[in-house]
């Protein structure tokens, strides 16, 4: 196994001059995020205010309907005093049900029926959370962060067109692992935030549970190339081959063969 070493206050303190270098370079200074009350957002959270100060620093809970952790949210938002607003997409999501119309037996004469999917259903929360969030940071003209990080991103534990949709991820370089190691350098948040077990905070289960896969397992899979089961690491292989499309713009398709020309 390669040697692998990790110091978080100094990938802390290199993310703060990153967003800064980006606020710099794109003439920006306020951002918005959604707060889950979970590690990725607080850590964020923590970051943005070290980079471009607490007051420009926009944080929006989002709960679907009845959130039981939201009381987390407002903790993270109090704790660094950033500016907050809590929407609940709940109605959207009904809306957006009642648009479609998924019971199959309402489809007219010519039109194709759309089946319930729970699947599509879980998903359809992150993606009005991002629309939601969009629309605020394009009236505060503020730029939207990534919460996202890059355990996640490998095995596709993201919605694309929801989670996914950011103008920069703050956290895209680093582990889940690495983001709890972060997140305790900083004081200024509250511990049992940084390492609560991370859920979707729709499906009712943990992270873990849904994936079948151990955050630790992932980590090491990224930075030592093994998990030391060649079973796990297979399964998580897959997962990153099977999601890269989540990772990449949309493939541009070529009228032309290679070489060609109009």
């Amino acid at each position: 196994m390669e040697q692998y070493t990790f110091d978080p206050e100094r990938a802390r303190d290199g993310l703060v001059e990153a967003l800064r270098a980006l606020a710099k370079a794109q003439n920006f200074n306020r951002v918005v995020l959604g707060i889950s009350g979970g590690k990725d957002s607080t850590v964020c959270a923590a970051l943005c205010v070290r980079a471009l100060g607490a007051e420009n620093v926009y944080g929006v809970m989002l709960p679907d309907g009845e959130q039981k952790d939201i009381s987390d949210s407002v903790r993270v938002c109090k704790a660094l005093g950033i500016r907050q607003r809590t929407i609940n997409i709940g109605p959207m999501h009904e809306a957006l049900k009642a648009a479609t119309d998924q019971r199959e037996t309402t489809a007219a004469e010519g039109e194709f029926a759309i089946p319930y999917s729970h699947e599509s259903d879980i998903n359809v929360g992150p993606r009005l959370r991002m629309t939601t969030l969009r629309y605020i940071g394009q009236a505060l003209g503020a730029r939207l962060v990534g919460t996202g990080n890059l355990s996640e991103a490998t095995v596709g534990y993201c919605t694309k067109d929801g989670d996914t949709s950011c103008d920069f991820s703050l956290l895209g370089a680093v582990t889940s692992v690495e983001v709890v190691q972060i997140g305790l350098t900083m004081p200024e948040l509250p511990r049992d935030l940084v390492q609560k077990t991370p859920t979707d905070g729709l499906s009712g289960k943990s992270d873990e549970e849904k994936l079948g896969l151990r955050y630790a397992d992932i980590h090491a899979f990224i930075r030592l190339g093994t998990c030391g089961d060649a079973e796990i690491d297979e399964k998580i292989r897959a997962r990153e081959r099977g999601n890269m499309h989540k990772r990449r713009m949309p493939v541009v398709l070529q009228p032309f063969g290679e070489g060609e020309r109009p």
